[in-house]
């Protein structure tokens, strides 16, 4: 019979944007535990919903699946499939044979950051969150946060200090800058150079004129010229000056440098 709260753990998770693998015995020969179609939810802590059989088999499964969700990006596979031998592969005393299907989902997740939630970011945010990729929006101004869409993919942060977010970002996130200005993208730019980080994408929204003044102040600051690495104007060079429009060529530069990038 199947197991029907499988499927709302299976989307609580991935609403939650955890990273998990889901376990699905596609076959079982002889003496095994659990029948075809039982399936186990895995994430990187270990067990979290299901059963493939218990014991041995199932050690085995968690473990697997761990190490997949633990593989380095360049080598991490989405998705394996296992055929084991029950005595020989596993241990066990039955006499068995099961095949195992193994999905990893919210692995090696495109991330999207942007600090400020104005009009370009409005427009962009509904672009991105029908792609696959998770968005966080930063912003000190509640009322801005509110006009931005319901989707499970994307994470809204009001903070008064959108600079202090930085240490949280992770490594392989792409973070655009278009705040209310100058003034607080200077900031966020600061403390991400002054943390070294570096990240696949960076870009700041404005015109050239705006990003030689920014690098002058952070040179100032005790950046050096080295480090300042940011893309500012950001998004390819098509359309108006509509914030619709420029959502749209910001879509495209990021897919053009994720596609750009070695998997």
């Amino acid at each position: 019979m199947p197991d029907l709260n499988f499927i709302p753990r299976y989307t609580e998770l991935s609403d939650s944007g955890t990273p998990f693998v889901s376990v699905t015995m596609v076959e079982a020969v002889g003496s095994t535990p659990q029948d075809a179609g039982s399936k186990m939810l895995v994430t990187s802590e270990g067990h979290y919903y299901g059963t493939v059989g218990g014991g041995r088999i199932e050690a085995k499964a968690i473990d697997h699946a761990i190490s997949m969700l633990k593989a380095e990006s360049g080598g991490a596979s989405h998705t394996d499939f296992v055929d084991w031998n029950l005595r020989k592969d596993v241990g066990m005393t039955c006499g068995g044979t099961v095949k195992l299907y193994f999905e990893a989902s919210n692995h090696r997740q495109w991330r999207i950051v942007i600090f400020g939630a104005g009009h370009v970011t409005q427009s962009l945010a509904r672009l991105l969150v029908t792609l696959p990729c998770r968005v966080t929006c930063i912003d000190p101004r509640a009322d801005w946060l509110a006009k931005l869409p319901a989707a499970p993919n994307l994470e809204i942060i009001q903070a008064d200090d959108p600079p202090s977010q930085v240490a949280s970002l992770p490594d392989d996130a792409y973070v655009i800058c278009m705040t209310r200005g100058h003034k607080s993208d200077l900031p966020v730019l600061l403390e991400l150079f002054k943390q070294g980080r570096a990240f696949p994408y960076l870009g700041v929204i404005g015109s050239k004129s705006k990003a030689a003044v920014l690098r002058r102040e952070l040179t100032e600051a005790g950046i050096d010229k080295e480090q300042q690495v940011f893309l500012c104007p950001l998004g390819l060079p098509i359309g108006t000056n509509h914030p619709g429009e420029i959502a749209v060529s910001i879509a495209g530069q990021l897919l053009e440098i994720r596609s750009s990038l070695p998997d």
